[in-house]
């Protein structure tokens, strides 16, 4: 019986894992991790003055590992998870709060986190990160929550994160780490010529909070052209859109939150964008600590990262 569960729980993992990595994902979870060590070492003076509680709260938590490499090299990369949960020094989270909306990768990760650290206060829930985000929202501002100070971690590998969710976080005293799709996701849906499906046009002001008309402002220029048959419109996509989006990303977190640290930029081997990693808070010196680690890992990979 013992050894039904084993082989199934392999097949699961195999199957299940996380296929979405790279030596980006391994800068990623690094920048994450020295922050939180940063974070707690902070907050373990507050936290003990102040009563406070500090909660972890990641909204794509994923199977708990990731593969990285093709069958050849292939190589397991501890998620982030369980990297958090590892911190003891100088001290835990009093909470640590995963959501995972896949099934199977959520009872993978259960093994990764629950089991493997029993002695910690661990909640998973197989829902959508939109939901649970605006839910942590009403358990901070509760009677019971406001005690609590908030570390968020929010990597969709696409366009999954709403904008309204992010709103839901203003004025918290949360920071908050989140990966914004440049490359692969918003880029992708603007399309060369202007001519954006409604689908995607939905996906994207749903991601941007933005409505259409300013949202192809930002992105398309119009000029008019002479042909024999008069002056017609013609509608280009501007070259730097990935990088207009990253700004205007930014430039929108700063709308909800009071500081935005610049991005760590995750491109692959071909130099191509696919990522801006940015932190937000509602704290000047949480922002300075995170700046310090961008520039390091920016610095370290001069922006490139190969997968």
């Amino acid at each position: 019986m013992k050894k039904n569960i084993l082989n199934l729980s392999k097949t699961l993992s195999s199957k299940f894992m996380n296929n979405f990595g790279g030596d980006w994902t391994e800068s990623k979870i690094e920048i994450l991790v020295e922050y939180a060590k940063a974070y707690l070492t902070i907050m373990n003076i507050y936290a003990h003055r102040y009563d406070w509680k500090l909660l972890y709260f990641d909204g794509f938590a994923g199977s708990g590992s990731i593969k990285k490499g093709n069958e050849q090299d292939e190589k397991i990369i501890i998620g982030a998870a369980a990297r958090i949960l590892e911190i003891d020094d100088p001290r835990s989270f009093d909470m640590y709060y995963f959501v995972e909306k896949e099934p199977n990768a959520k009872r993978l990760l259960e093994t990764s986190t629950k089991l493997k650290f029993p002695q910690k206060n661990v909640y998973i829930a197989n829902e959508d990160c939109n939901d649970k985000i605006h839910a942590m929202k009403d358990f901070l501002i509760s009677k019971n929550g406001r005690k609590y100070k908030a570390l968020a971690y929010i990597d969709p590998c696409g366009m999954q994160l709403n904008w309204s969710t992010l709103v839901a976080l203003q004025k918290l005293s949360v920071d908050a780490w989140i990966l914004v799709p440049t490359g692969m996701g918003v880029n992708r849906l603007l399309k060369s010529d202007g001519r954006i499906s409604d689908a995607w046009l939905q996906k994207l002001e749903n991601f941007l909070g933005m409505e259409k008309r300013d949202i192809l402002s930002q992105f398309y220029v119009e000029k008019e052209v002479y042909t024999l048959f008069g002056t017609e419109t013609v509608t280009t996509k501007k070259e730097s859109a990935i990088e207009q989006s990253a700004n205007l990303y930014m430039q929108r977190l700063g709308e909800i939150f009071k500081y935005v640290s610049k991005p760590y930029v995750l491109r692959n081997r071909m130099n191509s964008t696919m990522f801006h990693f940015f932190m937000v808070s509602n704290n000047r010196e949480a922002v300075k600590i995170a700046n310090e680690i961008v520039a390091k890992y920016n610095n370290r990979t001069n922006g490139t990262v190969k997968y």
